[in-house]
């Protein structure tokens, strides 16, 4: 049976791959998008995209019906402007548009978190990555399945000197086994290793570090 696939965050890096892998996969019929802005994507015999306010979840929640929730939805420090905006777009409505996909009866959520992700943490983004990872795990999905690739890599649409430099760093210091996973990893392959993960029959929840991710993707 074709699927039908929900997804939040296809504009950005992760998951405007995404989009596009769903777009031409066979496997799925339907494709909901829900996004702050157009996607760009023209296809109406399979993309159904639904602006939408974040702040005002109840105005469309109960269009949130599929099979699969893809959740690649985020932002950053700069970008937002301070830490608890950030943790809204990143934490606050990642669970909250997983919270009623559950309720509706979507029974498999992917989600991209981050290497490093630990709700115990002192730096900031990891502990608003582990919150996030212990806070859906505890919702009623039969399969959840969290992905924590390292630094992503891949065209952005604010690329500045300074990311091109980290990327680069991260590939070098990846090359030490203490920081292997925090390695870059192109944003095509964390993409395909979510619609991969998504077919996995296990019950229950999986944590895919950053060489589980390269596996799932087959590479």
């Amino acid at each position: 049976m074709k699927k039908t696939a929900l997804v939040i965050g296809a504009t950005g890096l992760v998951g405007e791959y995404l989009l596009r892998q769903l777009l031409t996969d066979a496997r799925f019929e339907r494709v909901k998008v829900f996004t702050r802005r157009p996607t760009g994507y023209h296809n109406p015999a399979k993309l159904e995209e639904h602006i939408v306010d974040f702040d005002k979840p109840s105005e469309w929640q109960e269009l949130l019906q599929g099979d699969v929730l893809f959740s690649a939805l985020g932002t950053t420090l700069k970008q937002a402007g301070s830490k608890e905006a950030q943790y809204r777009v990143d934490h606050t409505y990642q669970l909250q548009t997983a919270e009623h996909a559950a309720r509706n009866g979507t029974d498999t959520y992917v989600l991209v978190s981050a290497a490093g992700a630990d709700k115990d943490s002192a730096i900031f983004y990891n502990r608003m990555k582990g919150e996030l990872e212990r806070d859906v795990q505890t919702l009623a999905f039969a399969r959840t399945r969290i992905l924590q690739p390292g630094v992503l890599a891949g065209p952005r649409e604010n690329s500045r000197g300074l990311e091109k430099l980290a990327i680069g760093a991260a590939a070098l210091l990846g090359q030490l086994p203490l920081l292997r996973r925090y390695r870059p990893v192109h944003g095509r392959t964390v993409a395909r290793a979510m619609i991969n993960a998504s077919f996995d029959e296990e019950v229950g929840v999986q944590v895919d570090t950053l060489a589980d991710v390269f596996k799932r993707a087959g590479e």
